[in-house]
């Protein structure tokens, strides 16, 4: 099985936010980002795994800014570190300026998928291999995430959460 960069499996999703997609504040609801953000990350780990896919957490979302109507939403989704069968996918979503057409960033998360066969059992997916500044120090963070992650769900000792408490050693 040969390895994959971040780039191979991006997912970049553009959509325009309708009114029957918001709050009464007239923002897009936070649900409606949600499922966006599951999709492209669902694109992207398929891609990258080239098997059934099926989301295994939503670790981190950020809302830190809200979404008006009629705005151009962009949702990218780029896997940012592969293990066993589960692959860390980091998801930045985008504003597009209406005037400008500049981007700011919007909101981001990070969500695990697995990667499963025909019967829904996990299967081995291929290594990735960060290229960028970022895709490294997303790809070395994932680790931590996963250790945290793992010991708050009880299936790993603190103790064995190397990657975490060389953080508390420093």
């Amino acid at each position: 099985m040969e390895a994959k960069n971040p780039k191979s499996s991006k997912t970049i999703m553009t959509d325009l936010v309708l009114p029957s997609e918001t709050n009464p504040l007239n923002n897009l609801f936070g649900g409606e980002l949600l499922a966006r953000m599951d999709r492209a990350a669902s694109i992207a780990a398929r891609r990258h795994s080239r098997r059934i896919v099926v989301t295994a957490s939503v670790n981190h979302v950020a809302f830190n800014r809200s979404i008006p109507v009629g705005s151009v939403v962009t949702v990218e989704a780029t896997i940012s570190r592969a293990f066993t069968s589960s692959m860390e996918i980091y998801i930045d979503v985008w504003i597009e300026d209406r005037e400008s057409g500049l981007r700011d960033k919007a909101n981001e998360a990070i969500y695990t998928f697995v990667a499963v066969d025909d019967t829904g059992r996990p299967v081995r997916i291929p290594e990735l291999i960060p290229e960028t500044d970022l895709e490294k120090e997303r790809f070395e963070g994932a680790l931590r995430r996963r250790q945290l992650s793992l010991v708050l769900a009880g299936k790993m000792k603190p103790a064995e959460a190397t990657e975490l408490k060389a953080l508390f050693e420093q």
